[in-house]
């Protein structure tokens, strides 16, 4: 199952402009799901004169029994956007905030 939590799916219906790996050993279980990979991803939606590129950054966690992309963040954030979610996300352990979010979407979605 492969699920795309967000109000508007279409907005990630192409390819990531960007993609950052926080994890992919695939060796790790949490509540009963092995993940496989958990990635932040970039999508620059548009670019604003004074403001700079609006960014759509997601999170992307693939586990043996599904997959879930979200939104992390998004806004007129400058560059170096996703570098800065991805650093932000590794130094304060907010990755296990990511996995346990998406697991309890999959498993709403599979009850």
């Amino acid at each position: 199952m492969n699920i795309v939590d967000l109000h508007d799916p279409q907005r990630v219906n192409r390819t990531p402009d960007d993609i950052e790996v926080l994890f992919s050993s695939g060796s790790f279980v949490q509540d009963g799901f092995t993940i496989s990979k958990v990635e932040l991803r970039l999508y620059n939606e548009r670019t604003d004169e004074k403001l700079g590129d609006y960014s759509l950054i997601t999170s992307f966690v693939e586990t043996d029994k599904g997959s879930v992309e979200m939104i992390y963040d998004e806004g007129f954030r400058g560059g170096e956007s996703l570098s800065r979610a991805a650093k932000f996300l590794t130094s304060n352990l907010g990755i296990s905030g990511l996995i346990l979010r998406s697991i309890i979407s999959l498993r709403q979605k599979t009850t």
